[in-house]
């Protein structure tokens, strides 16, 4: 395992809330983080997914909840 300089809660999030340094990642890693960030099934919801894809400016996708058979 690599040797790493252990960061608290704070400088993690000031770094992310950081557009500067944000940008110093690679598509590579924001992919990694935005994979691995959430804790599980329980963190993804219908409202959830609908924002990303909107903040996303994606609109050929739709998140259909099969449960309710809401759009």
């Amino acid at each position: 395992m690599e040797n790493y300089q252990k960061i608290l809660r704070e400088d993690f999030m000031k770094f992310f809330r950081d557009t500067e340094k944000l940008n110093e990642l690679t598509p590579d890693d924001r992919v990694e983080i935005f994979r691995t960030i959430l804790l599980g099934s329980c963190d993804f919801s219908k409202d959830l997914l609908n924002e990303i894809l909107g903040d996303y400016c994606v609109d050929n996708l739709e998140v259909i909840d099969r449960k309710n058979g809401e759009k």
